[in-house]
């Protein structure tokens, strides 16, 4: 075994890398669209819409309106409607109570008899209960405090005896040598064998007996140039100026507050001209560019081929005037009749339940007897259920 994989599976590999070759990839060429060029000449823009359907004029639509009704004359009309004439209100008598007469009447007496509570009950006096609660004053006493307890007077000391002490093991090793042979190692020994083959690719590599001489293009063209280090400018030294420092400047010594005037604004001269001529309002745009008159396209309709229907409405459909009555035939039924099935031979009744069931005595209840035989009775619990043992017969030994 060599990196995890058997003969069989070597061989197979050697066999794909001799029939799968590399082979070069030739990249397809792209497919070139032609330049597109628009057609010579001028469309023709009529649809079959425009042919087939041409426009009509159409008239308004007449207003229906309905007809002018006279106003009644105001007055008091003197009708009775066939409601009032058909349904005419009845004499209805009220009808009597079916509730009973009362019987019992109050008595207007004060009720003067006395109760047997009041009668046995007599009232006494409450008188406080007596607290048995200890006093919270502290009672010092006046004999000594005596702490002996049953456990001082009864409780007798005993001397305990020292215990042994277990000397201490020191641990020998072995001299014998530490048997490390498991059932690993004893039932699973290597097999010689003899080693696989390895099915790398022998690595040709180009090698040429000159010694390396380090040296490439970029090294033998850019060699390094010294560099001087930067010059450092000295900086000189400041020094303070002598004297004092004016703080006068031009503009104080030269600028003297004089009394200015408000500024009156200046504006342009109005050109406007009073001329009572109209307004003529032509410009080289309105006469080089003058409105045409444009027509606005009617709707284009389907001339109607179904003329409209002259004269009073019959109301028959197609349904009513087509449709023949015909007489109802009720279909047979195929339901058998209900009429029971007459044999001579006689009624097979044996079942499997019946011959293979066996029969068993039925046995009483133990629970319906007032002391069931085979029992005997132990207690009863705090709801009244009765506990019974059940006898257990002797057996005799041999």
């Amino acid at each position: 075994m060599v990196f995890g994989k058997s003969k069989d599976q070597l061989r197979w590999l050697e066999e794909q890398r001799s029939d799968y070759r590399p082979y070069e990839i030739i990249q397809q060429p792209r497919h070139a669209p032609e330049e597109y060029k628009p057609n010579q000449g001028e469309i023709d823009l009529g649809t079959t819409y425009k042919r087939d359907f041409n426009s009509y004029k159409i008239q308004p639509v007449a207003i229906v309106r309905p007809l002018e009704r006279q106003q009644v004359k105001k007055g008091k009309l003197d009708t009775v409607p066939t409601y009032k004439d058909d349904y005419r209100a009845w004499d209805i008598q009220k009808s009597e109570l079916y509730k009973p007469e009362q019987s019992y009447y109050p008595p207007t007496v004060k009720f003067g008899n006395s109760t047997t509570f009041q009668d046995n009950y007599v009232p006494w006096e409450i008188q406080p209960r007596q607290s048995f609660k200890p006093s919270s004053v502290v009672q010092r006493p006046t004999v000594p405090f005596n702490g002996d307890t049953s456990h001082h007077l009864d409780y007798a000391p005993y001397q305990l005896e020292s215990k042994l002490a277990r000397p201490k093991e020191v641990y020998k090793p072995t001299n014998q040598p530490f048997e490390d042979l498991t059932t690993h190692r004893c039932d699973f020994q290597g097999l010689v064998g003899a080693t696989a083959k390895i099915c790398r690719p022998a690595h040709t590599r180009v090698t040429q007996n000159a010694q390396f001489e380090g040296s490439t293009e970029f090294r033998d063209s850019f060699q390094p140039w010294e560099i001087p280090p930067p010059k450092v400018k000295k900086v000189q030294e400041y020094v303070p100026p002598t004297g004092s420092m004016q703080l006068h400047s031009t503009s104080h010594l030269d600028y003297v507050p004089y009394q200015a005037e408000r500024v009156i604004p200046i504006r342009p001269i109005s050109h406007r001209r009073n001329h009572h001529f109209p307004f003529q309002g032509k410009s080289t745009t309105k006469e080089d560019f003058p409105a045409w008159e444009s027509c606005r396209q009617g709707l284009i309709k389907k001339q109607q081929q179904i003329p409209n229907p002259s004269g009073k409405f019959d109301g028959l459909s197609t349904f009513r005037s087509h449709y023949v009555p015909h007489e109802l035939i009720p279909t047979e039924s195929c339901k058998p009749i209900n009429v029971p099935l007459q044999s001579s031979c006689p009624f097979d009744d044996v079942t499997m339940y019946s011959t293979e069931y066996a029969p068993k005595k039925q046995e009483i209840c133990p629970a319906s007897y007032a002391s069931p035989p085979g029992y005997i009775f132990e207690n009863t619990n705090s709801q009244g259920h009765k506990f019974f043992r059940k006898i257990t017969p002797a057996v005799k030994a041999f």
